[in-house]
């Protein structure tokens, strides 16, 4: 079996409904949070953030973790998937299939430099093993539109090397590059509103014709 066709077993819907929501990927970073500050509970919840570092303010709380979405892809393995013929009701065209690419990043505002980079590496630590142990995403955990839907998505470290990041980082102007680590939050599955109502075969007529073979040699 390939990998593309792995992949769509792996992912096959369940029954219910795929997210109909035009919200699904403001509803993944609101999931991601949401474990995130369930989990690192002796952390302020304001503390941890979904933006980008390069939106980072002075506030009474300081910020300890951003969760910034980078980039969106259609997922490759997903993409030709066949229209769904329900026994009732419209067809409906294939699910818009979705890789979501986030930036972790860790803060410390301590003043030494060794004990700042020290507890930047230890959030950033301690966040990594929340995803870990929370890889599958399914629908309990899952916030807003995406609540109740069969969503189940992974999530996934992505091994993005230096001159990568430093890009990721370059956008953000004069900021320097933090300890940060990324991921890949996929498949999602938006609903397509595309319906077709073609009419569907109301009446079968089946004909048969029987021939004995005996008489094929009878003059």
């Amino acid at each position: 079996m390939d990998l593309e066709r792995s992949f769509r077993t792996l992912f096959r819907p369940a029954g219910r409904e795929t997210c109909v929501s035009g919200t699904a990927i403001a509803d993944v970073g609101s999931t991601l949070i949401k474990l995130l500050r369930d989990k690192l509970d002796d952390l302020s919840p304001d503390s941890i953030k979904l933006h980008s570092p390069a939106d980072l303010t002075e506030v009474a709380t300081p910020t300890r973790l951003t969760l910034f979405m980078y980039n969106v892809l259609e997922n490759p393995y997903m993409r030709f998937q066949d229209t769904s013929f329900p026994q009732e009701g419209p067809f409906r065209m294939p699910p818009l299939v979705l890789d979501l690419y986030y930036m972790l990043t860790a803060y410390s505002t301590a003043s030494d430099l060794t004990e700042r980079t020290l507890e930047e590496h230890e959030i950033l630590g301690r966040a990594m093993s929340v995803l870990h142990d929370n890889a599958s995403l399914g629908d309990e955990s899952l916030q807003g539109g995406l609540a109740g839907s069969d969503q189940n998505l992974r999530i996934t470290l992505n091994p993005v090397m230096v001159p990568e990041l430093s890009d990721i980082w370059t956008a953000f102007s004069s900021l320097n590059l933090r300890p940060s680590v990324c991921y890949i939050v996929s498949p999602l599955q938006i609903q397509s509103a595309r319906q077709n109502n073609p009419a569907r075969v109301q009446k079968r007529i089946l004909q048969s014709t029987f021939y004995d073979v005996n008489d094929s040699g009878r003059s």
